[in-house]
C-alpha cells in the first residue's frame, strides 16, 4: 500500500498527542500528588473518596462541637472552683461572727466583708460564655441570677410558708410584732429596724390585710398565719414572738427540668398530669376504651406524631389509670367523670433547660446547667404557683444559707450566726457534687475527642490509600513519559523533512 505523506503526517500528530496527554496526566498528578483528580480517573475510587470525605466531615463538626462542649465545661469548672473558694472565706467569717467574744459593732463590721462575697457569688452564678450564660438553662441571653429579697424566720407558725417581697435593701430590715392574731383576720402592729436593731418604726396591719409595708419594701404574708408579741427588752429570738428578717436572696431567671404540661385534646371531664423525666414531646391517643375502669388501648409518638407505637394496653383502677410512655407515666384521674376517653389524644410537655451537643453519632452530652439546681435561690415557676425556694427550701441552698449570715450578722443575732456556720458545711459538700458532676462530663470529653481523632485518621488513611499517587511509582512513570515524548518529537522531525521532491 502507498503511505501518503498525509496519513504519516496524522499517525504522527496521533502519537505525539498521545505522549504529550500521558505526560501532562502525569505532570497533575505530580502537582496534586493525587491519584484521582476527576471522577473518570476512578470512577469507584472517586465514590469512595467522596464518601471518606463526609465522614471526616462529619468528624470534623463533632470535634467543634466537643472543642465548645469543652470551653463551657471548663468554664464551669472553674466558676465552681472560685465559689469553693468565696465559701471558704465566707466560712472563716461566719466562724469569727458565731464567737461570743464579738459585739454588735464587730458583727456588724463582718457583715460588710459578708455581703460584698455575697455579691461576688450572685457574678459568679452569672458567668458567660461568647456572651452567653452558662447556668441559665436555655435562656442564656439573660443572667441567671439578680439579687432580690426573700424572709427568714424561725416562728413555728410560718414553718414552709412563702413570701413575696418588693422593692429593695442595702441591709437587712427586722421586723418584730408587738400584738398578737392571725394575718389576714386581725389587725395588728408591728415594727420594723433597718440599721440592725438599734432605732425602730412603727406600723400596722388592718383586719383581712396581708400586707407588711415597711419603708420602701412590701411584704406578703400568707394568711392563716398566726403572730405572737415579742418582749422587746429580750434580745433574743428564741422563745420571744414572731421575728421576720428581711434580708438578700438570689432570684433564678432561667429555665429548668422540673415542670410536665399536659395537654388534652377531649375527655374534657379527666385530669392528665405527667409523671417521670421525659427527654421529648410524647403524644398520647386512646385508641379502644372509653372509662377509667376498664381496659385501655393506646398508641404514642415521639416524633410529633410521624409514626406511633400501637397496641399498647392498660387497666385502670377506680378512677384512675397510669398509661407507660417513654420517660415515665401519663396519669389519667376522674374530674367531673370518668367517661370519654376514646379518641382522646394527650401531649406531655416537659420543660427542658440542658442543652446538648452531639459529639459522636446518637451521642449527646449535656454542657450546660440549672442554676437554682446549684446554687438554689428562690424561683418564680412558670405555672404562676408564685415564688419558691430552690433545692426544696434545704440547707444545701447556698443564696438561701449564706443570704441569711448576712442577716444574722447585720442583726447581730449569733444564734442565727451558728445556725447558718452549721449549713454552710451542706452548702459546700452540694458546690462539690457539681463540680464533680462537670468533671466527669470532662473526662468523658476527652474520652470522646480521643474516639474522634482515632475515627479521623483512620478514615484519612484508608482515603490514601485510594485517592493518593504511589510516588515513586509516579516519578518512574514521569521519566519514561517524558523520555517518550522527547523521542516522538525528534523522530518526528527528522522523518517529516524527508521528501520525494529532495531527490527530485
Amino acid at each position: 500500500m502507498r503511505v501518503s505523506q498525509r496519513s504519516l503526517f496524522d499517525n504522527f500528530i496521533g502519537n505525539m498527542n498521545m505522549s504529550l496527554s500521558n505526560l501532562m496526566e502525569s505532570n497533575i498528578q505530580a502537582s496534586s500528588m493525587k491519584r484521582i483528580n476527576k471522577p473518570s480517573d476512578d470512577p469507584i475510587g472517586a465514590a469512595r473518596v467522596l464518601g471518606y470525605r463526609d465522614s471526616i466531615a462529619a468528624i470534623q463538626q463533632y470535634r467543634n462541637s466537643v472543642d465548645t462542649a469543652t470551653s463551657w465545661l471548663a468554664t464551669a469548672d472553674q466558676t465552681l472552683t472560685q465559689v469553693n473558694t468565696v465559701l471558704t472565706r465566707i466560712k472563716e467569717l461566719a466562724q469569727q461572727a458565731a464567737t461570743g467574744t464579738l459585739d454588735a459593732s464587730n458583727r456588724e463590721q463582718i457583715s460588710f466583708e459578708l455581703r460584698e462575697q455575697y455579691e461576688q457569688l450572685i457574678n459568679l452564678a452569672n458567668t458567660e460564655v461568647e456572651g452567653r450564660h452558662i447556668f441559665s438553662g436555655h435562656k442564656t441571653d439573660k443572667p441567671a441570677f439578680v439579687q432580690g429579697l426573700n424572709v427568714s424566720t424561725v416562728d413555728p407558725a410560718f414553718s414552709g410558708a412563702s413570701f413575696s417581697v418588693s422593692g429593695s435593701l442595702d441591709k437587712t430590715m427586722l421586723v418584730q410584732f408587738t400584738s398578737d392574731g392571725q394575718v389576714g383576720v386581725d389587725a395588728l402592729t408591728y415594727r420594723y429596724s433597718n440599721d440592725g436593731g438599734k432605732t425602730w418604726e412603727t406600723g400596722s396591719l388592718s383586719a383581712g390585710g396581708t400586707t407588711i409595708a415597711a419603708g420602701s419594701v412590701h411584704v406578703e404574708l400568707p394568711a392563716g398565719r398566726t403572730v405572737t408579741t415579742v418582749d422587746p427588752d429580750n434580745p433574743h429570738e428564741t422563745d420571744n414572738g414572731t421575728w421576720l428578717y428581711v434580708r438578700p436572696t438570689a432570684v433564678y431567671q432561667g429555665d429548668d427540668n422540673d415542670q410536665i404540661v399536659v395537654q388534652k385534646y377531649g375527655a374534657s371531664n379527666i385530669n392528665a398530669s405527667g409523671n417521670g423525666y421525659f427527654k421529648n414531646d410524647v403524644m398520647v391517643r386512646i385508641d379502644s376504651g372509653n372509662t377509667l375502669g376498664g381496659n385501655l388501648t393506646y398508641s404514642y409518638s415521639i416524633d410529633n406524631g410521624n409514626t406511633w407505637v400501637e397496641g399498647n394496653t392498660t387497666s385502670g383502677a377506680g378512677s384512675s389509670a397510669s398509661l407507660l410512655i417513654p420517660g415515665g407515666f401519663l396519669e389519667l384521674a376522674s374530674g367531673a367523670g370518668s367517661t370519654g376517653l376514646s379518641g382522646a389524644q394527650f401531649v406531655v410537655r416537659p420543660s427542658r433547660a440542658d442543652i446538648q451537643l452531639e459529639i459522636s453519632p446518637n451521642e449527646f452530652l449535656t454542657i450546660n446547667g440549672v442554676g437554682k439546681d446549684i446554687f438554689g435561690g428562690i424561683y418564680n415557676p412558670p405555672d404562676g404557683s408564685g415564688p419558691q425556694v430552690a433545692l426544696g427550701g434545704g440547707t444545701n441552698n447556698l443564696f438561701e444559707t449564706v443570704g441569711e449570715l448576712v442577716a444574722f450578722a447585720e442583726t447581730n443575732n449569733q444564734e442565727g450566726i451558728q445556725r447558718a456556720l452549721a449549713a454552710l458545711d451542706d452548702v459546700a459538700k452540694h458546690v462539690m457534687t457539681q463540680a464533680a458532676s462537670v468533671g466527669g462530663r470532662e473526662n468523658r470529653l476527652e474520652v470522646a475527642k480521643n474516639v474522634l481523632t482515632t475515627l479521623e485518621l483512620d478514615d484519612k488513611s484508608r482515603m490514601s490509600n485510594v485517592e493518593d499517587v504511589d510516588v515513586a511509582e509516579l516519578m518512574t512513570r514521569l521519566s519514561q513519559q517524558q523520555l517518550i515524548y522527547n523521542s516522538v518529537l525528534k523522530s518526528s522531525s527528522m522523518i517529516m523533512q524527508m521528501n520525494l521532491t529532495n531527490y527530485l
